[in-house]
């Protein structure tokens, strides 16, 4: 009786120590770079780029300081190369231009996964969740289902305007509501300003994408 109560609780525990192990693995990794300035970035996205340097990977942003755990925007650095594999893939599936996909988000979260603006919009697409869940994402912090969410609002809106850029940015920007009652661009010196600045961004993308740039 006790042999077979003590195989019992070995089975027990090889399971527990089995879920553990499973769940560890299911978790997404972390990635940790040094910069050419000696500075350093987190990201939850392998990054192409011989000037980064790989320097450690973990599970939890326990031990790598507040880097990561705050999710505050002043720890992220810039980084407009990071999340290219994602937008070039969705952009592409989604038949949206690429340069004005990179455009909105330099112009909404520069390039920050964890931004937030005071009026709850999340992430590099800077997405309200109402928004964010018409299309199945619940996860806005997450670079990959933000852009895939904010390529298909995106996607939506070009198709709504025609393929009018100023007017799908405008309402990227302002909303639906705003564009119809004005029948144009809002007269908000921010929605100007924001689809100036994306179109000045989507240059300076599809520039950087033609050979030899």
């Amino acid at each position: 009786m006790l042999y077979k109560q003590s195989r019992w609780r070995i089975a027990r525990v090889v399971a527990a120590l089995g879920l553990a192990v499973f769940s560890m693995a299911a978790q997404a990794e972390l990635y940790v770079y040094e910069m050419p300035d000696g500075s350093r970035m987190v990201s939850n996205h392998l990054i192409s780029n011989k000037y980064y340097k790989l320097i450690r990977t973990g599970q939890t942003p326990k031990g790598m300081g507040a880097l990561l755990a705050s999710r505050n925007r002043q720890f992220f650095r810039t980084d407009s190369s990071a999340y290219d594999s994602i937008i070039h893939q969705t952009a592409k599936q989604h038949r949206v231009d690429i340069a004005l996909v990179k455009a909105i988000i330099h112009a909404e979260s520069a390039f920050n996964p964890y931004a937030t603006s005071n009026k709850g919009a999340r992430g590099l697409m800077q997405l309200l969740p109402a928004t964010a869940a018409q299309y199945g994402i619940r996860d806005l912090y997450d670079p990959e289902q933000n852009i895939s969410a904010g390529v298909r609002h995106l996607k939506y809106l070009l198709k709504k305007y025609r393929y009018n850029n100023r007017l799908a940015i405008a309402a990227y920007n302002a909303g639906e509501t705003a564009v119809k009652r004005y029948q144009g661009i809002p007269p908000y010196n921010e929605t100007r300003t924001y689809v100036k600045k994306v179109l000045r961004y989507k240059s300076r993308y599809a520039s950087l994408d033609q050979p030899g740039a």
